[in-house]
């Protein structure tokens, strides 16, 4: 099995081929292939990336997106600069109406932290019973809980490597993915159109705005 990797411009996770890393001893990637500085700056691949933040209110997010999932809870958070201030947002949402949004902000955080605070919010909101499906953009999250944390928990919440970050929050959130067993988190694409995922991604950045 490849390595995993969390990139520290978008936080999804990234394999690399073992191979590729015992050519250069002591080197920890830092950036998915989207995301590389060798992509060169300036360059695009058709896809807007999260260094470009459209900052849209909800209204203007309603108009310009319609493409995507028309249920479930879908979140997301940001650090502007990261770390720096940051936000995060939960909408749900049933056949494309909102039953439910929230949206906070700190003074001083990581879009890690933001990423994971939103989906504890997200959870919190639906009652235990519930059986939604809950977006978010960030891999790093989806993997976190769903592959390494219970291992973590075996370990007395302990890692090679050295402390696990945000544990806090990682311990909140797994108690409530568990206390959900209806749901279920998955993936979703960041700023590739979808209605939803482009909604949350404006609560989140509500704080940069005057205008929600």
């Amino acid at each position: 099995m490849s390595p995993t990797f969390a990139c520290e411009t978008c936080s999804k996770s990234f394999d690399v081929p073992q191979n590729a890393l015992n050519k250069y001893p002591g080197w920890t990637p830092k950036y998915c292939r989207e995301h590389s500085p060798k992509r060169g700056a300036g360059k695009s691949n058709g896809k807007r990336d999260r260094r470009t933040e459209e900052n849209l209110t909800r209204s203007q997010v309603l108009e310009k997106y319609s493409d995507g999932p028309e249920d479930g809870v879908f979140t997301d958070g940001s650090a502007s600069p990261n770390p720096g201030p940051g936000g995060w947002g939960a909408v749900w949402v049933e056949s494309g109406e909102i039953r439910a949004e929230l949206h906070g902000s700190e003074p001083a955080t990581t879009n890690n932290r933001m990423e994971l605070q939103a989906l504890i919010e997200a959870y919190s909101m639906l009652p235990e019973d519930a059986e939604v499906t809950i977006h978010t953009d960030s891999r790093l999250c989806v993997d976190t809980i769903t592959k390494w944390a219970p291992n973590w928990e075996r370990k007395a919440w302990t890692k090679k490597g050295g402390p696990i970050k945000n544990l806090e929050l990682v311990q909140e959130l797994l108690g409530l993915y568990r206390s959900h067993p209806g749901c279920t988190l998955e993936w979703i694409a960041a700023h590739s159109g979808n209605r939803w995922n482009e909604y949350a991604d404006c609560l989140a950045t509500a704080w940069m705005r005057q205008e929600v």
